[in-house]
This record gives structure tokens, sequence and C-alpha cells, in this order.
């Protein structure tokens, strides 16, 4: 069965790869924004999904980036300042995908900007928070140990 930490590393390696895209997007001018905008807002959207992961919490099917934020911060886990206003990226998920008459307020290197801060960040976390639950596991079994003498709790 896969861990919160092996979906998180899943979705932290597509993350990556949609970052990857926009980037690679970003010089070629017959790419549309949305589309730039589109791979920027998925990076971002499974970075935050990764870090719920990590900490054991279900990611709700949505694209709402504000949503998935605040579910990062309930569970532990403050944005950094670099991601401040990245809720202007949630309609490049579907609306500007579709629809010829909205345009999006987002420029494409805004855009790859909090793509790249998301995909970091979320790698950090998901680094602290598996180190900090396995310093918290060792912990236990230091203090199982100790209760019991010393002994190992092995056969």
């Amino acid at each position: 069965m896969a861990t919160g930490r092996d979906l998180a590393d899943q979705l932290l390696r597509r993350a990556s790869d949609d970052e990857a895209a926009a980037r690679a997007m970003l010089p070629i001018k017959s790419v549309t924004d949305a589309i730039v905008g589109f791979h920027a807002q998925q990076a971002v959207e499974k970075s935050l999904k990764a870090v719920l992961a990590v900490h054991g919490e279900d990611s709700p099917f949505i694209h709402d980036i504000d949503g998935l934020a605040d579910l990062c911060e309930e569970a532990g886990s403050k944005l950094p300042d670099g991601l401040a206003g990245i809720d202007a990226l949630t309609p490049y998920a579907v609306g500007l995908r579709y629809d010829d008459e909205q345009s999006g307020s987002v420029t494409r290197e805004e855009a790859l900007a909090w793509a790249a801060v998301a995909v970091e960040w979320a790698r950090d976390r998901v680094e602290n928070v598996t180190a900090a639950t396995d310093e918290n596991h060792d912990d236990g079994a230091s203090a199982r140990r100790a209760a019991d003498g010393g002994a190992s709790i092995h056969p």
C-alpha cells in the first residue's frame, strides 16, 4: 500500500513535470498564456496536494488553489511569502482553457515564478515533515527501550 510519502513523491514528480513544461513553453509566443498558466497552475496544485499527502491528509478533487493553501496551513504547513496571491492561478485550471472570452490576470513569468516557488517549497516541506515523523518514531522506540530497561523490543 502506498504511503503518504509515496503519494507526495509522485505528486512532486508531476508538479516538476508541469513546471518544466511551463518553463519550456515560456519563450514560445505561439503557445498561449492560458497554456503556460495551466501548467503553472497544475504545478502549484500538485505541490500543495503533495504537502497534504505527507501530512496524511486527503486531497479534495478540486482545482481551488486558495482552498488547498488553506488546507495546507491547517495541516501545519504555512505557505511562504513568495506564494502570496497564487489563487490568481485558479482560473487557469479549467476556465481559461475552454473560454476564449476570459483573459488571465497573471503574466507568463509570474505564473512560472509561482510554480517554481511552490515546487521548491513542497519538496522542502515533504522532506521536513518526513524527517520530523521519522524522528518522532525514533523517539518513541527509544522511550520504549528505556522503559524496558534498554532491552531490545525485537525478538
